[in-house]
């Protein structure tokens, strides 16, 4: 595995967690299997007990996986992976935080449309296509089936091949928190024929190379998510699940 070069400069993790640090610095790849833990324990000169603390927080974080007869694996950085938990988290402290985490989605879209458009191959412009094809099969049968699949991929594809985890982990995270919150197994055929339209039209844009007509399909695009319907109804949903500032006065004074 390259290593980039560490300045003298380069920031380092916090001394309390000294698995992290350790990581940080190994020369190790994905995959490969790290010491056992009372070997590990030794060289890092903590208790047994304190670096099994500090491998829950690397695997919650995604960074190793620890298991019974393989040990302990490294695995790659991944910020989908490292954002799970605050998401998980802050979608049971307040579902609603999720509007703002759909705003931010939006806007690096946006941001980042025209270096991702720009990278994709010619498989990747054939399987847009294809997944456009097979959301309005499942909108045209009968019953309509919801392309969730489909929308996930889709969106997910047009900025695959960016070299930016932050931007690549972010955008995952979205779509896995979307399905948290069950927004994918929302019906309103209308709006989905609308949605698929607007796919088409950006599809259509990429692989004709029309890159600023896509621009533009995308920032509407953008606008009719924040508008969305199934977004009303979320709100509804979460409102009726929090208690008025009377109810919550009253059992702060019961406290």
């Amino acid at each position: 595995m390259k290593r980039a070069v560490r300045g003298t400069g380069a920031p380092k993790v916090e001394q309390a967690y000294e698995l992290l640090r350790y990581l940080s610095e190994s020369p190790a790849g994905e995959g490969d299997r790290l010491p056992a833990i009372q070997d590990l324990a030794r060289e890092l000169a903590i208790s047994p007990a304190k670096l099994r603390e500090q491998l829950e927080v690397a695997k919650a974080l995604g960074l190793v996986d620890v298991r019974p007869k393989t040990g302990i694996r490294r695995n790659n950085f991944s910020f989908r992976s490292a954002l799970s938990v605050s998401l998980r988290y802050a979608l049971a402290v307040d579902p609603a935080s999720f509007e703002q985490l759909g705003e931010v989605r939006n806007q690096i879209e946006v941001a980042f449309w025209y270096p991702a458009v720009r990278l994709l191959h010619e498989q990747d412009k054939r399987h847009l296509q294809e997944l456009v094809d097979q959301a309005w099969t499942k909108l045209s049968g009968t019953p309509p089936r919801i392309p969730h699949h489909e929308h996930r991929e889709l969106h997910l594809t047009i900025y695959s091949r960016l070299q930016n985890a932050f931007v690549r982990g972010l955008l995952e995270s979205y779509w896995d928190a979307y399905e948290a919150v069950g927004l994918n197994v929302y019906t309103d055929l209308s709006y989905l024929q609308m949605v698929w339209t607007y796919h088409e039209n950006m599809v259509r844009a990429i692989t004709a190379g029309d890159f600023d007509t896509g621009y533009r399909v995308v920032v509407e695009h953008a606008g009719l998510l924040q508008d969305r319907v199934e977004l009303d109804r979320f709100r509804e949903a979460v409102h009726r699940a929090s208690p008025s500032p009377a109810v919550e006065a009253e059992r702060r004074l019961a406290q």
